[in-house]
């Protein structure tokens, strides 16, 4: 445990609002880069990162110190981003993938050599799948975590977490195999 931590979190749960400023600005881009995995949206992702720390700052009492705040802060991070998930789906926001983008997705072309429209054209996929296939597969491939992190951050067992993510990659790879424009 960070002594900063240990040392901000008590003074903000006596009431001092700078220390819990002090571990917003310690972790606000950190938090910022997880959310931008749930929205490719600037200013969503910054109104994301905005709702893990009012989230975090109003179950403060419940944080238990046996793991890093940051691992904490992380849990909650992907709750925030499931929900946003969850909320938004089917609402049009989608980012359509011309001919040309599922050909790359599929290995017909090349893969584009920059590295932000790559990532725009697998968030564009992995949008296309519901919100528990889509966060296993983000929390595995995009944040690398392993099978028992990602089943800690999402709230999964490990067994079921396996699943999921057999079950989201055949169905990322059907998206993959369908014959589209």
């Amino acid at each position: 445990m960070d002594m900063d931590d240990t040392r901000d979190i008590a003074a903000a749960l006596a009431g001092d609002e700078l220390a819990y400023r002090r571990l917003v600005e310690r972790y606000q881009n950190v938090i910022g880069v997880q959310m931008h995995r749930f929205s490719r949206n600037f200013a969503v992702r910054d109104e994301l990162t905005h709702d893990v720390f009012v989230e975090a700052y109003l179950s403060l009492r419940t944080y238990k110190q046996s793991a890093p705040f940051l691992h904490w802060l992380r849990k909650i991070a992907v709750r925030v981003g499931y929900r946003y998930w969850t909320r938004t789906q089917g609402n049009g926001n989608e980012i359509a993938l011309s001919g040309h983008d599922w050909q790359q997705l599929q290995g017909d072309q090349p893969v584009p050599g920059d590295v932000s429209e790559a990532a725009e054209l697998v968030h564009a996929l992995l949008a296309r799948l519901p919100p528990p296939d889509r966060l296993v597969l983000t929390l595995i491939y995009l944040d690398g975590c392993t099978m028992a992190e990602a089943a800690d951050r999402a709230g999964w067992t490990v067994s079921s977490t396996k699943v999921k993510a057999f079950r989201a990659r055949n169905r990322l790879r059907q998206l993959l195999e369908e014959d589209q424009p």
